[in-house]
């Protein structure tokens, strides 16, 4: 494959090592790549002021494709430019039918801005501090949703995907990037590869041109978009398995290792 037109990973797990930061090697086989003409496409599960931070150590600007394909969002100006929300009716249903496909779950919400989030809830971010608010509960919330989360501490994440993929039974998108007891769920037809794809599109990229890193079950179909899809060697069994290129993990610099192949 020449060198790829567009570069798109996922962030934790992939491009971040295990201490949450990108490695100077990494930053310098992003900077080759810029150099060499690519462009550097964040494709995350975070929220847009979870990817901010890296995307200045990185030293990657443009459009991030952020809350799992929910959110397009411009580094640069700091606005978010698209979006796709779970409608309020499709949420309360989603939640209504959880609750009881999952006894005992909690939920919350990405607003896109920050995250409601119900008693019980016990993910926690360093970047959400700020932006949490505690709601009794989301039946009935009128606001954007992004995406949904559920979150158990009792049961196995995998066991509860193929719970929610049963009862949510097409109304939306179920996927899980790593966080033990939590789902995420995006409207339906939302996902990382279907925004890439657009934002592909819109570049006049063919997938042919595309080198993408991932290392959980949401990042399965950016892999098989891609023209060269790498899977991370620390990614999820169902990932490993799935996906024939692989890298180095992501504490052996796995992304860069690719990119300097690329632009040595």
């Amino acid at each position: 494959m020449n060198p790829p037109r567009l570069v798109a990973t996922d962030l934790d797990g992939t491009l971040l090592d295990s201490t949450g930061t990108v490695s100077p090697r990494t930053r310098r086989a992003l900077r080759l790549a810029r150099e060499g003409g690519a462009e550097i496409v964040f494709v995350t599960a975070r929220a847009p002021r979870g990817v901010e931070p890296i995307a200045e150590l990185a030293g990657v600007g443009g459009l991030a494709v952020c809350s799992n394909g929910a959110i397009v969002y411009d580094l640069g100006t700091r606005e978010i430019v698209a979006r796709r929300d779970l409608a309020p009716a499709t949420a309360a249903h989603v939640v209504e039918t959880l609750a009881e496909a999952l006894p005992g779950v909690a939920f919350a919400a990405e607003t896109g801005t920050g995250v409601l989030a119900e008693p019980g809830y016990g993910v926690t971010h360093v970047h959400d501090a700020r932006h949490r608010r505690e709601v009794a509960s989301l039946r009935g919330c009128a606001g954007p949703i992004a995406k949904l989360l559920v979150w158990s501490s009792e049961h196995l994440v995998d066991e509860m995907f193929t719970a929610a993929v049963a009862a949510v039974d097409g109304q939306a998108e179920v996927t899980h990037s790593g966080v033990g007891g939590l789902l995420e769920i995006s409207a339906a037809g939302v996902t990382k590869a279907g925004t890439l794809a657009g934002l592909c599109e819109e570049r006049g990229v063919d997938p042919a041109e595309v080198a993408a890193f991932g290392d959980m079950p949401n990042d399965l179909a950016v892999l098989a978009f891609a023209g060269a899809g790498y899977a991370m060697a620390n990614a999820h069994p169902l990932v490993l398995a799935a996906v024939e290129r692989r890298t180095l993990s992501n504490d052996e610099h796995g992304v860069a290792v690719v990119l300097e192949r690329f632009w040595s």
